[in-house]
């Protein structure tokens, strides 16, 4: 697997850098949110679920927008510096609000930023590779960007622990912003990419395979009881964990991520992406079950996050590589706008959903939403497209060519 990762195009790498400064920045702040929703602004659960569910649901729209407009351009680089640069100059600014609207408002700028800049990044990192490499190409991806969540976090604990001000951290969050910036300027378009021929675009998912339209609906079904992992953080806090120590926690998580992300999704081009996923959903559907019943922390807590690192590492990557394999060659940048979309729309009922749950019946109820909607998902997902239904990734032809 060593020498397949450094046979990997220049622009998978730099793709993965930039995602890994970048999450050093966001995941330096993002454990931090709660918290400053809840001991500076004064909001709660309800608070929480509206502005991410409204943020991820607004980046998902321009998810679909720029994945359209890459597939008649072929011009990704455009949308990755705006979309990378909107992000990075929104951040600080919650040094200076004052209650939850604003908030609301920055984050929704932030996402703004992750719309632009996703679809056109996905679709980039599946024309660099042929589709036998697929898996490994977007497993490093994931790795490097979890590497910067594991990067964020520690950080973020190291400022704690020194009594710097909430305020002041976010403020630090510019520095790596700009180098983000800084590399997005240095990607290079693949040199063969020409203008595909125009295609009337169709909100009833006209033009895509049906297996993909399929997958789609399980991903739907999925992302309903997959709300922001905030909800973890803040259910962390009230089972006792220390305010110094919430960082650390999703860094451990992110560490897992990243230690496991690129292994496993090399593992699906050899045994398919489906059982991979299916045992990520299942994983995770235990994972909220069992973190719904928990009582106090220690260190099965740690064991429990660690295994959710699992579930990230194999998921993440590895629905993006199925997307691409059921996805026609000209059209990628749509499905994974499409995909995108899907499980990004869905965030916006799956936090209100579990928000209202939790403050209102309890953990429980709220954690058990989410496992099962995982595990109806997981049964879809064997029943829809078991690996019989699905074609297999190819060897690349002479040339280079998938």
């Amino acid at each position: 697997m060593f020498s397949a990762l450094l046979a990997l195009p220049r622009t998978v790498w730099l793709i993965g850098l930039i995602s890994l400064v970048n999450d050093s920045a966001s995941d330096m702040l993002y454990p931090l949110i709660p918290l400053y929703l809840s001991s500076v602004l004064l909001a709660g659960p309800k608070a929480l679920g509206l502005i991410e569910g409204i943020a991820e649901a607004t980046a998902s729209l321009l998810k679909l927008f720029s994945g359209v407009v890459v597939d008649r351009t072929r011009r990704s680089k455009p949308w990755l510096v705006f979309g990378y640069g909107l992000a990075g100059l929104g951040r600080p600014l919650i040094a200076f609000i004052g209650s939850w609207p604003w908030l609301l408002a920055i984050r929704f700028a932030d996402r703004v930023g992750k719309g632009l800049r996703s679809s056109p990044r996905d679709a980039l990192l599946a024309a660099s590779v042929p589709a036998h490499r697929r898996g490994l190409a977007f497993g490093l991806h994931r790795a490097m960007d979890n590497a910067g969540a594991v990067v964020g976090p520690l950080l973020a604990a190291a400022l704690l622990a020194r009594q710097v001000p909430l305020h002041d951290i976010f403020l630090w969050s510019a520095l790596p912003a700009a180098l983000c910036l800084t590399l997005a300027g240095a990607l290079r378009e693949p040199a063969e990419r020409t203008p595909a021929a125009a295609r009337p675009f169709s909100w009833r998912l006209d033009g895509l395979p049906p297996t993909l339209r399929r997958y789609l609906l399980v991903v739907a079904l999925f992302t309903l009881g997959n709300s922001s992992n905030m909800f973890l953080l803040l259910r962390a806090q009230a089972l006792g964990v220390p305010q110094a120590d919430i960082p650390l926690l999703w860094a451990a998580v992110s560490a897992v991520a990243m230690l496991f992300s690129t292994p496993l999704a090399a593992l699906s081009d050899r045994v398919g992406r489906v059982r991979l996923l299916l045992g990520g959903y299942v994983l995770y559907g235990l994972f909220y079950l069992v973190i719904g019943l928990i009582s106090t922390p220690g260190w099965p807590l740690w064991l429990l996050f660690a295994g959710y690192g699992l579930f990230m590492a194999a998921t993440e990557g590895v629905e993006k590589a199925l997307v691409a394999d059921l996805a026609p060659a000209d059209g990628r940048g749509t499905a994974f706008g499409w995909f995108n979309l899907t499980a990004g729309i869905c965030l916006l009922p799956a936090s209100l959903i579990f928000g209202y749950l939790y403050q209102v019946a309890g953990a429980l109820p709220a954690f058990g939403f989410s496992a099962g909607c995982a595990l109806a998902a997981a049964w879809l997902l064997w029943r829809w497209l078991g690996p019989h239904a699905l074609p297999q990734p190819q060897p690349a032809l002479p040339g280079g060519k998938s």
